[in-house]
């Protein structure tokens, strides 16, 4: 059945109801992070944490975004995993670059995405150590703080800077760095900022050439692709297919297809 075609009244709500829970959901977690902040468990690894700022955060988003549209589904990347009936569903990482929170590195966000009938619609990253927050409606551009962007046209292969993430567990990135070690010769430069829904917005801004990253999960990659896809990069994960868990990549054409054929070259979707 294919995906209807969203009302810009929905549209419209949609997105003033992603800004609000990023931004309370940001304020939440700029202002009130303890000086002692520690770990309040792990996910796929020891060095996979969460805090209790990143519980409180979902805490606070899943209320916001229940108390308006109770008839919505959500999944959060803490647990939060409801149905709904609405066809509209909220995917959310509260806190995106938790490790980065932790130690104090400024390069952390919440990511909002509403999606209908499976496609995101609405995009919101807040990042609020940089005072920035990123936007998208589908069909609408990509916008930060309120102003249109676009990406960088593309440079020579050569010349591209090209930035990457990696997986929390072990095997995997042993993985990625033989990947990363046949890749870094060929471009500019890789970067590794640790936070995948700020990459991509970067990539929307014309930060970066370009972004690849295996292992992501929905609520990673919702917000950031649907707000890098509006600013003009392409998004895909292995040749012909969608972005997934197994291999994300994103970059304006020029840089895309010569990025997306030697990851799948260098096997970048494998472990």
């Amino acid at each position: 059945m294919p995906s209807r075609e969203p009302s810009p009244e929905l549209l419209d709500e949609l997105l003033a109801l992603a800004l609000d829970a990023a931004h309370r959901a940001g304020a939440l977690l700029r202002d009130g992070r303890p000086a002692d902040l520690g770990v309040a468990g792990t996910k796929s690894s020891p060095v996979d944490v969460v805090t209790e700022m990143d519980l409180a955060s979902e805490k606070l988003v899943l209320e916001l975004i229940t108390g308006r549209r109770p008839e919505d589904g959500y999944l959060g990347e803490e647990g939060a995993d409801r149905s709904g009936t609405s066809g509209v569903r909220w995917v959310v990482d509260p806190l995106d670059g938790t490790v980065n929170y932790l130690y104090g590195l400024p390069s952390w966000g919440v990511s909002v995405a509403a999606e209908l009938d499976g496609r995101a619609v609405v995009g919101v990253v807040a990042v609020p150590a940089r005072g920035e927050v990123f936007h998208a409606v589908l069909g609408g551009g990509a916008h930060l703080d309120g102003r249109p962007i676009g990406t960088r046209p593309a440079p020579p292969w050569g010349q591209a800077l090209i930035g990457t993430g990696f997986n929390y567990v072990q095997s995997v990135r042993a993985r990625q760095a033989e990947v990363l070690l046949a890749l870094l010769p060929e471009v500019r430069d890789i970067r590794r900022g640790g936070a995948a829904a700020v990459d991509l917005c970067d990539v929307a801004a014309g930060r970066l050439d370009g972004f690849f990253e295996r292992g992501l999960q929905p609520w990673d990659r919702a917000a950031g692709l649907l707000i890098a896809a509006e600013a003009g990069a392409l998004c895909g994960g292995r040749p012909g297919g969608p972005a997934d868990g197994a291999l994300t990549v994103t970059a304006p054409p020029g840089v895309f297809e010569p990025l997306q054929a030697r990851l799948e070259e260098l096997g970048a979707w494998r472990d």
